[in-house]
């Protein structure tokens, strides 16, 4: 019998080291992530396609490089640890907001970009509508927010390039005097 919610120890380990520009912050893994115990793997999934055209990464990587992005001043976590599957399946208990904000305290990223609403949501305490994309006034554990469309395939009707533009020239900005 297959599941498609699987609470475990944490699926995929956090790429985080003090100093990045940039956290990028999802729900939870996805099962094709979960299976190939690599960030953003899923067949449609946009994300190393998109940080590479703005400009965030020389070239296009695969999901299997994700330990690398440090060396680019990114790094990767999820607001849900220790589940896997469809957005849909999650519950409020799933969600470690203490968790992510410990890290993001702890490694001090000067961004922090939520790939889709559900994960920004469930992060900053917001209710559904209450939330558009770029970015948010405030911070979160003192990192500047960002909330950007899914990646995801299954929410690519939601998709735009534009705010993925905009944290791109957000972060040329930080490296501004």
């Amino acid at each position: 019998m297959t599941t498609d919610f699987v609470p475990v120890a944490t699926i995929l380990p956090d790429v985080l080291e003090p100093g990045l520009h940039v956290v990028f912050c999802g729900t939870q893994a996805g099962a094709a992530s979960a299976a190939r115990g690599a960030y953003y793997a899923g067949p449609g999934n946009k994300f190393w396609t998109i940080i590479h055209e703005i400009g965030l990464v020389p070239e296009r990587f695969a999901p299997k490089r994700f330990r690398e992005l440090p060396r680019w001043g990114i790094g990767l976590t999820d607001v849900a640890k220790r589940s896997s599957g469809p957005d849909s399946r999650l519950r409020g208990d799933h969600f470690d907001v203490a968790g992510l904000r410990e890290r993001i305290v702890a490694h001090r990223p000067r961004l922090l970009a939520f790939n889709g609403k559900r994960a920004a949501r469930a992060a900053l305490g917001m209710a559904a509508g209450s939330l558009s994309y770029g970015r948010q006034s405030g911070s979160f554990a003192g990192a500047g927010i960002f909330v950007l469309p899914s990646t995801s395939g299954a929410a690519a009707g939601y998709w735009s390039p534009e705010p993925w533009k905009e944290l791109a020239l957000a972060m040329t900005d930080l490296d501004k005097p």
